[in-house]
């Protein structure tokens, strides 16, 4: 928030509330509530990825458009099922599966999708949340070598496939985070994203949609991640304590950011 205002900057805050099924009021008020609490105060109003619909179908419409997108109805069983099955066999399961002979291709989320829906046509009825995913070879072979700067790691160099064919796009949900991010970092006029380490990879595919779409490329800081004394992520599934529950305890602001390794 300093670092933007004393450079000219602003600093802005966002909802990602796309996923309506995990997203509730209460939610986003805790969040206003932890930032007014730690002194952090954004510019302009907030933004809420619910309510741009209709920017991210207009996104989705042009990668159709230009052929990088095809719909998937695969369930999550049926794509470990594939796997499974075209890891044993010699030649792979049918020839719509993308990945070479030898071990099932790895991303940074595990194994990656194996394209079984990639040329196909069938209907999307009755598959409410059919997926539409997009080909990531055909979309870098559009845009061309590309790279993008981390202000810790210096030049990336974009792995156009680190992810597969991901999803981009949820018929239930409208859209899906790589999406959403870079539709909107473009419309806010964003020019350095920062975030944690365990989104870095996520980088190479939103490079990919920016250069597709035309979108403007903003520098990006992905900062370490808070741990415990195990060394591993803090995390709400694993009990990690909030920031309500360090203000609940009596701890306050400047030992919370103390915590977090950022000066007062």
């Amino acid at each position: 928030m300093r670092a933007a205002r004393a450079v000219g900057g602003r600093f802005l805050l966002r909802i990602e509330d796309i996923d309506f099924t995990r997203c509730r009021p209460e939610y986003e008020q805790a969040i206003f509530d932890d930032l007014e609490w730690l002194g952090v105060a954004w510019d302009g109003p907030v933004l809420r990825q619910s309510e741009r619909r209709a920017a991210y179908d207009a996104a989705l419409s042009r990668l159709a458009a230009a052929g990088l997108t095809y719909p998937c109805i695969c369930t999550r069983r049926e794509i470990m099922a594939e796997i499974a099955a075209a890891g044993a066999a010699p030649h792979g399961r049918d020839s719509n599966f993308a990945a070479p002979r030898g071990p099932t291709p790895q991303g940074p989320d595990g194994p990656l999708y194996p394209g079984t829906c990639r040329g196909r046509t069938h209907s999307l009825a009755g598959h409410e949340e059919a997926a539409i995913r997009l080909d990531c070879a055909r979309a870098g072979q559009v845009a061309g070598p590309l790279a993008f700067r981390d202000r810790g790691v210096g030049q990336v160099a974009v792995e156009p496939c680190l992810f597969g064919d991901a999803v981009i796009a949820r018929r239930d949900i409208g859209t899906s985070y790589h999406l959403a991010c870079v539709v909107d970092d473009a419309f806010q006029g964003v020019t350095l994203v920062t975030r944690g380490a365990d989104l870095l990879p996520a980088t190479h595919i939103q490079r990919v949609l920016q250069a597709v779409l035309g979108l403007p490329e903003p520098d990006y800081h992905h900062h370490g991640l808070l741990t415990d004394e195990a060394g591993r992520r803090l995390a709400k599934r694993d009990a990690a304590r909030s920031l309500r529950s360090l203000r609940e305890a009596g701890a306050s602001a400047a030992e919370a950011r103390a915590l977090a390794g950022f000066p007062d």
